[in-house]
């Protein structure tokens, strides 16, 4: 049965899991395990929580946090609660973060308290953005400010206990599997973030054919190293973990020791994650000293997979089933997925056929399109942007340009919108450069990918001085890594009395490319 029909809705979903898997383990986190009758008890609570704060059917609740147990339970009670759920890149600064809570609109926000060394309350509070429709904002941990907008986690659930359990449910109930459950916020090529809105059932749809197709079991133990925020660790981790009772197993930062002793100690069997994860692993001094045998499911994307690295994971690590796989935000970051029986060059050079429901086609440019139920509302609340990339004909325009083969299998060749990938994060020069260009000292830049043996790509700034100013390659690294998230940072900087343009002013990034 198809996953829409059989849930219907995200809390759909939650329950069901509850109750088919009741005291098998759910979550473990260190040394905390909560089995999914519990998870389910707690997502329950959190819910009742948000409707006795005032939430609303249909507000958007953002949250701004790590990959931890609260945050399943706090993004899950929201979603039960009729919200609409705002992830926020934990790698925003605060200007960044409090943009997207005020075009969202976002009535209430989870927020971690300090994460790698950064006050999140702190760097909220200093944004200077007003944020008028932000009721209140829920930290996760012991303390938050002493004001009445500000609560802690543990406050937060106490103020639901006096909402009924039957109110919960009916809350839940009334949710229409067509009604949206989650607004990505993606950075496109005019840099600004566009929320596009996806539903219910076409999470629900899209994840199940996923699970089905990864062959994600009952009793896997899945480490989701993906960030939360992103579809990626969300949907193809809690949702999917959630789907078939297997046991999430969340990390909060990515370091391959981590990594090494999480698959042992916790006997990993599923681990997603973009090439560089895998490749980090495999080529680490210290890999041999830990047993790795319990690793049989490895699904990758993002970016090109060398076909030496599945032929190590299968080899040097006896992984039996690696698989490929492509999507974007506005499909519901699911459009292609290889096969378990697909030969190794094929999961290696494609990013395999397109999952059921869904169509891909190549445009006489050679933009791929993508038309099925995982395609998008739209763009929250911008209608010109949503018309832009989606045809009357359903099609969306996904910008990225790539060749088909006779059997379907889809190979991305290039980007129609100049995005880069560093280390399995979109980056959008667009957006760097409109940062960029705020410094007092820049006059003109342009940035591009280049090559990066950890990063697989990295941001490469061209920069014309301003008249007069001496500032150097290093302050303007320096400054970057104050002003945006670490992953936008141009790792070089080539200065130039002046970019190349072409005859309508536009800078020929190709030529800058080649110079990189």
């Amino acid at each position: 049965m198809r996953g829409d029909l059989e849930w219907g809705t995200i809390p759909g979903l939650v329950r069901a899991a509850g109750e088919r898997y009741g005291a098998r383990e759910a979550v473990a986190e260190g040394r905390h395990r909560i089995s999914y009758a519990e998870l389910a008890a707690r997502v329950e609570r959190s819910a009742a929580a948000c409707l006795a704060t005032g939430v609303r059917a249909g507000d958007r609740v953002a949250i701004w946090a790590p990959n931890s147990l609260d945050w399943i339970v706090a993004a899950l009670g929201a979603v039960t609660a009729g919200a609409v759920l705002v992830p926020l890149n934990t790698r925003f600064k605060g200007t960044e973060a409090a943009d997207v809570l005020a075009r969202s609109r976002a009535r209430l926000l989870f927020v971690t308290g300090t994460f790698l060394g950064t006050s999140y309350v702190a760097s909220l509070r200093r944004a200077g953005v007003p944020l008028p429709h932000l009721e209140r904002v829920v930290v996760l941990g012991d303390t938050a400010p002493d004001e009445a907008e500000w609560t802690t986690w543990k406050a937060f659930l106490a103020e639901g206990d006096r909402v009924p359990a039957a109110r919960v449910r009916a809350r839940a109930d009334a949710i229409d599997p067509d009604d949206p459950s989650d607004i990505v916020y993606t950075s496109g090529t005019t840099g600004r973030p566009k929320g596009a809105v996806i539903g219910h059932a076409q999470t629900l749809r899209c994840y199940e054919e996923w699970a089905a197709l990864a062959g994600l079991a009952e009793g896997d133990r899945y480490l989701v190293v993906n960030p939360f925020f992103h579809t990626f660790g969300y949907k193809a981790g809690v949702l999917a973990c959630l789907m078939r009772g297997a046991v999430i197993v969340p990390q909060p930062v990515f370091t391959v020791d981590t990594v090494l002793a999480n698959i042992a100690a916790e006997r990993i069997s599923v681990l997603p994650g973009p090439p560089t994860l895998h490749q980090s692993l495999l080529d680490h001094p210290a890999r041999a000293a830990h047993d790795l045998t319990s690793l049989r499911l490895v699904v990758t994307g993002a970016a090109v997979v060398p076909l030496l690295l599945v032929e190590r994971l299968r080899s040097e690590l006896g992984v039996g089933t690696v698989l490929t796989a492509y999507g974007l935000s506005e499909a519901s970051g699911l459009v292609t997925m290889c096969r378990r029986d697909d030969p190794d060059e094929t999961i290696a050079t494609t990013s395999g056929r397109a999952v059921q429901g869904t169509e891909v086609r190549l445009s006489g440019s050679g933009e791929v399109l993508v038309r099925g139920h995982n395609v998008m509302r739209g763009y929250f609340e911008d209608e010109a942007a949503t018309a832009a990339a989606i045809d009357p004909d359903g099609w969306l325009r996904t910008g990225d340009v790539g060749v088909l083969d006779e059997a379907g299998n889809l190979r991305i060749t290039d980007r129609l919108k100049d995005m880069f990938i560093v280390g399995g994060f979109n980056a959008y020069p667009a957006e760097i450069e409109q940062l960029l260009g705020l410094h007092p000292d820049i006059a003109d830049v342009a940035v591009v990918g280049v090559p990066d043996a950890r990063l697989g790509e990295v941001g490469k700034a061209f920069a014309v001085r301003r008249p007069g100013a001496r500032v150097t390659a290093d302050d303007l690294i320096a400054w970057s890594r104050r002003e945006m998230a670490n992953y936008k940072v141009p790792r070089q900087v080539e200065f130039v009395t002046e970019l190349p343009r072409n005859a309508s002013g536009k800078v020929v990034k190709g030529e800058l490319r080649k110079r990189g």
